[in-house]
């Protein structure tokens, strides 16, 4: 067998960590998943001061991040994957002996948080309709509830991605969270308002802009769509966020008689374990 040889030259983590991105585009990873390496990485490193290769200090350096108390499942589990995978990468590159994240995942039975249906009447009252922005987070509410459709899929849909005449929105396997095609039926008044959308768009835009664009025609990330919901929160006067949304969809449809089957497929879960709490719940 052959054996890991230490390199002579140690670049900085920084350096090393451009590589790895290179690799993963060239692995075909989603933007949305770079972006998440990058959120991640990064934050880890904010504050190493010392080479890469010293695995003492940071093997040290694991131990304090991870050791927070009061981290949710779902988050300890999320920074665990992406820096797992990035040390694993150094690993292979001789750079480490090996991976220090060397302890297991948290056991996350997840929440779905529903919100009272008399908040989200008060919440859809609240964008100004008259805005393109205001429009525009209007019908992502709408679309949401209508489809339980993941902020970072809503916010890559395309013209081309919305068929308005046969209700339907394609959810393309390049901007879906598993990788897989999926349609998803809308309501008569989500298509109505969409449509109002479109035809708010500027006659430069072409169709690469996405539907759920910025004021200036750029992609929006997930952070501000949350952030942007953050703020109808406080007007609200209750905590709602894109997820909250999506969860909301799914109770609803169970509770009016919805099949827990089509409700897995419409949701894009891989497997029936995350629809199956919505159905404990309900």
């Amino acid at each position: 067998m052959g054996r890991t040889i230490k390199l002579l030259t140690v670049l900085t983590w920084k350096e090393y960590f451009t590589e790895f991105l290179t690799e993963k585009r060239i692995q075909g990873c989603r933007g949305r998943t770079i972006e998440d390496y990058q959120l991640h990485v990064t934050y880890f490193f904010r504050n190493y001061d010392r080479e890469i290769d010293d695995y003492h200090s940071l093997c040290e350096k694991v131990k304090e991040y991870f050791s927070v108390s009061n981290i949710a499942p779902a988050t300890f589990n999320i920074r665990r994957a992406y820096l797992n995978s990035f040390f694993s990468y150094l690993v292979e590159e001789g750079v480490i002996p090996k991976n220090p994240i060397d302890f297991p995942k948290r056991k996350d039975e997840g929440k779905a948080r529903n919100i009272p249906e008399e908040v989200l009447k008060k919440l859809l009252s609240l964008p100004d309709k008259k805005a393109f922005s205001g429009l525009r987070d209007y019908c992502i509410m709408l679309l949401t509830l209508d489809t339980g459709i993941r902020p970072g899929e809503v916010l890559s849909l395309l013209p081309k991605d919305i068929n308005l005449s046969s209700l339907e929105v394609i959810i393309r396997r390049e901007i879906a969270k598993t990788k897989v095609t999926r349609t998803v039926p809308i309501s008569s008044p989500t298509a109505t308002h969409i449509q109002k959308l479109l035809r708010a768009r500027l006659s430069t835009w072409n169709d690469t802009v996405p539907v759920f664009c910025s004021y200036d025609g750029k992609q929006m990330k997930s952070h501000s769509w949350s952030h942007q919901m953050k703020k109808y929160s406080i007007r609200l006067g209750y905590p709602v966020t894109p997820y909250s949304l999506r969860h909301s969809f799914a109770l609803l449809y169970l509770r009016n008689g919805g099949n827990v089957f089509t409700l897995q497929r419409t949701m894009g879960h891989a497997d029936l374990n995350m629809t199956k709490r919505y159905l404990a719940l309900n």
